[in-house]
């Protein structure tokens, strides 16, 4: 039976290296993968994913409102999909998680997605939130503050400051962002000094 597997972190717990040895493992074994990911995502060029260590490979672009099992389906005609695999998953709708239910339940072709859980303020991101909900498997991705504990939060920075204000989404890397403990995101504190 396919599943709809949610493997989210804080950023740089090595999500999309994971995601591309995921598919490379499938494709190993002679299956196709569906690999997609959110325009939102415009960091590695538009088609591209490519992880922090230098793995890269060509994906599928969606816009917010791509209806997820009409393209499942399209491609499913050409070839059949063994697995559909999704980056940045956090910037998913509500209604195409609910269509990668429905692509789980009735294609039975399993989905994992890879995302973050929340944002720099510490909410929800809308995918992320209709994943927790809906995901048959959830699964957390580990990586560390830098004083040694388990890095839970996503933490905005401007000129290496922390910021805890503005548009949820502002698409950047390790210039923009870290990723901290709880008790250090929340006074602020992007180091030991």
């Amino acid at each position: 039976m396919a599943k709809l597997y949610f493997r989210y972190s804080a950023m740089n717990a090595g999500k999309t290296t994971q995601l591309l040895q995921v598919k490379y493992n499938y494709e190993e074994r002679g299956q196709n993968v569906l690999l997609i990911k959110p325009s939102t995502d415009e960091r590695d060029g538009n088609e591209s994913i490519k992880s922090r260590i230098g793995l890269e490979s060509q994906a599928v672009v969606i816009a917010y409102d791509t209806d997820l099992r009409a393209l499942v389906g399209d491609f499913n005609k050409i070839q059949s999909i063994h697995c559909v695999i999704i980056d940045e998953a956090q910037f998913l709708a509500r209604a195409q998680v609910m269509q990668l239910c429905r692509i789980v339940d009735d294609a039975n072709i399993p989905v994992i997605a890879y995302g973050l859980r929340s944002d720099f303020k510490g909410n929800l991101f809308p995918g992320s939130e209709a994943l927790l909900a809906f995901s048959d498997s959830i699964e957390e991705l580990k990586t560390i503050c830098w004083c040694g504990k388990k890095a839970i939060m996503n933490t905005r920075l401007l000129d290496g400051k922390p910021v805890y204000e503005g548009e949820q989404i502002l698409i950047g890397g390790n210039e923009s962002y870290i990723s901290l403990c709880r008790k250090h995101w929340y006074e602020g504190k992007v180091g030991p000094c």
